[in-house]
């Protein structure tokens, strides 16, 4: 009986937190641009991160950046290479960057993979398709745990 209990409990819990995503809004940032806590509060998945990370439909970061361990048949060279990125940021430094590496990086490139407002839609001026109402991020927020979790198996040797 105590174990169905306990089952029960984690699966409501699990169901209340799906049904309260974290959103951009609820993202707490520290001085440096850093998010010291998880989005989800599920650890991310290192396996799923790398195919985040080089899928074009997804992240496509390898759009920008090298990883040598990574088959990227044309690797960008617009970021700077990660391979011993987990050596030089933190979890909390690389959560930032991706949720929005703006908050690091003043003036860079990257784009903000978990933030949803603040955009300047310009679409309508020039081709009236600008989507109305509240965008979705690029990541979700367990994607971006996942891409946190890749890049930290990314030491060097």
């Amino acid at each position: 009986m105590r174990l169905s209990t306990l089952t029960l409990a984690a699966m409501l819990a699990a169901g209340a937190a799906s049904a309260n995503p974290v959103t951009y809004a609820d993202v707490v940032f520290n001085e440096d641009g850093g998010v010291e806590a998880s989005l989800t509060g599920v650890a991310g998945n290192p396996e799923e991160g790398a195919k985040i990370f080089s899928t074009k439909s997804m992240g496509n970061c390898v759009a920008c950046h090298e990883v040598s361990t990574l088959d990227a048949p044309f690797p960008g060279n617009v970021g700077p290479m990660l391979d011993g990125v987990a050596d030089r940021w933190d979890a909390t430094q690389l959560r930032g960057i991706l949720v929005n590496a703006k908050m690091t990086y003043e003036g860079t490139v990257m784009p903000a993979y978990f933030k949803t407002d603040g955009y300047t839609r310009p679409g309508n001026a020039y081709t009236g398709k600008a989507p109305d109402g509240p965008l979705d991020p690029l990541l979700s927020a367990q994607q971006i745990e996942d891409v946190v979790a890749f890049l930290g198996t990314l030491k060097e040797e």
